[in-house]
């Protein structure tokens, strides 16, 4: 770890300021992956910003759109288990729960969750190739070890995953992230804020210079009566997914009117297929619909050779998923779904 400064913001301005200081300065709020990009020297920093002091980001208001606002250094465990998040928002409680530790849920914000680098073995490597890491030098993942990497998404430059749960639910929620920076305030819809690999894996998400993230907002639609997030892993706990599936219905009359599928360990940024979802929109909720709208949004998959089982596990679990959704008790603790 290389030797830095340490400031404290005590609000927002405060935070863009001493970020425009030097474009080598660095946020830290919980600090869950920061810390360890320090410690393995995938990142150096001249200067660490604590922002902890800045309490306008922790709050948790009700916005114009009948919806709610949740801020960037609220922890995911506040935010999880915040009682407006668990009666309208149970599909993000049930993401966020599926991360990480308990412990680490109590220290990482929701500003880092967004902003988490890839846990990419050879991203956290120094001494192999990784364009990510050095842009131009290779990617190491390709030819390597590629077990729980990319099946969507990905390009030749990088086959990296994004590996974040809350994130998953984000973007099937529609949410927008609430951004300051030099230029003033903006809002950018979620969908819009992670980036695909391309040919700069190097950049992760479409924040400029100086930027912070200050809120996520939440849309007043929040599908608690017809909800599910599944994760696939190695092991039950603190482990990150395989294959991440989040489902958002709404049901009348047995007939879906709404539908939202986003997938999670399978590319660069959270999946999301809109023409799956069209797909689903005054169909009856079955495994053989759900069977095809999987098959949409996996059109054009294509594994590596440690990773191939992950097309076949994303479709049983897109499917799997949806049916749980449909019972909304199978998200209980020990409850199995009716299949």
């Amino acid at each position: 770890m290389n030797n830095f400064s340490y400031k404290k913001a005590h609000n927002v301005d405060d935070t863009v300021s001493l970020l425009t200081e030097n474009p080598g300065n660095k946020i830290i709020a919980g600090g869950t992956n920061l810390v360890d990009l320090l410690k393995y020297f995938v990142t150096e920093a001249d200067t660490i910003i604590d922002i902890n002091p800045t309490a306008a980001m922790r709050d948790v208001m009700k916005i114009d759109n009948n919806g709610l606002r949740i801020g960037a250094l609220l922890t995911n465990a506040e935010t999880a288990y915040h009682p407006e998040i668990e009666k309208n928002y149970p599909l993000l409680s049930k993401a966020i729960l599926a991360g990480a530790s308990a412990q680490i849920r109590n220290m990482a914000t929701n500003g880092g969750n967004l902003l988490q680098k890839t846990r990419c073995y050879y991203f956290y490597d120094p001494v192999t190739p990784c364009n990510k890491r050095e842009p131009g030098s290779g990617c190491s993942a390709m030819k390597g070890y590629n077990r729980i990497h990319a099946i969507l998404g990905h390009s030749d430059q990088c086959i990296a995953v994004f590996p974040s749960d809350m994130c998953v639910a984000l973007a099937a929620l529609e949410a927008v992230i609430n951004i300051s920076g030099p230029e003033g305030d903006r809002k950018i819809d979620f969908k819009d804020f992670h980036r695909l690999p391309g040919n700069t894996p190097e950049i992760d998400n479409n924040l400029k210079n100086n930027e912070v993230i200050t809120g996520i907002d939440l849309p007043e639609k929040g599908f608690p009566d017809n909800y599910s997030y599944l994760k696939l892993r190695d092991r039950n706990s603190y482990s990150f997914a395989l294959v991440s599936v989040a489902t958002a219905f709404k049901i009348e009359n047995n007939i879906i009117t709404e539908a939202r599928i986003a997938l999670g360990g399978v590319s660069h940024k959270p999946w999301r297929v809109i023409d799956a979802e069209e797909f689903l929109k005054e169909k009856e909720p079955n495994k053989e619909n759900f069977g095809k709208a999987a098959d949409i949004i996996l059109n054009g998959a294509v594994g590596f050779e440690h990773n191939s089982f992950k097309v076949s596990l994303a479709k049983k679990a897109i499917i799997r998923n949806c049916v749980m959704a449909l019972y909304p008790e199978s998200q209980r603790p020990g409850a199995k779904p009716s299949l």
